[in-house]
């Protein structure tokens, strides 16, 4: 199985980079390039593409609007169709609906949660090993996904105090589940009527 990764990235050595690194990969290809988010939307309409590596500042179109342009009002699951509308026009491939990693220079919280909310699979910096983004694109081919170590750490930060408070004391049983813990011997009709 080959993994067809489409890498979006308004430097054109950044684009040449990666994707040289990209092909060296025995399990990866990369189908196709572009240099912002429009050009992506436009060309991702005809690629089949497994994985998209999508920067988050570029000129006309930026990474966090075309991730949302792309995986909008789709099913974001393995079995997910390509259907929707971009710029009006309705789109329909049958093809896999592909699984974005953001990448980026600036570790902001900002561009993270911007980009998850969009619906990305990743967020990587682009300082991160090439073994990392390697490993990120396999992951999030596999339906998992990645999140930047450092982005991780705040993003933990931020949503640990909204998570309630863990109770000491367990619920107390209701009465019906006290009567069927108690129950001895009797059969589950028994337990039933009681």
């Amino acid at each position: 199985m080959t993994i067809r990764v489409y890498v979006v990235d308004d430097q054109d050595l950044v684009r040449t980079g990666t994707g040289m690194v990209i092909q060296a990969q025995d399990d990866m290809t990369v189908v196709g390039e572009a240099r912002d988010g429009a050009e992506a939307v436009a060309g991702l309409r005809a690629a089949q593409t497994d994985v998209v590596l999508m920067d988050v500042r570029m000129p006309r179109m930026d990474g966090v609007a075309a991730t949302r342009a792309l995986l909008d009002g789709q099913e974001r699951g393995s079995q997910g169709r390509d259907a929707h509308e971009i710029d009006g026009q309705r789109i329909d491939h049958d093809q896999p609906v592909p699984k974005v990693v953001v990448l980026t220079t600036f570790d902001l919280d900002e561009y993270a949660f911007a980009a998850l909310r969009a619906g990305a699979s990743g967020f990587l910096l682009k300082d991160a090993p090439a073994t990392d983004l390697l490993a990120a694109i396999r992951t999030v081919y596999r339906g998992d996904a990645v999140i930047a170590p450092s982005t991780t750490r705040r993003l933990l930060d931020h949503v640990a105090p909204t998570l309630p408070a863990p109770d000491s004391t367990p619920d107390p049983l209701t009465n019906r589940e006290r009567e069927v813990l108690m129950a001895r011997g009797e059969t589950n009709a028994e337990i039933a009527e009681l």
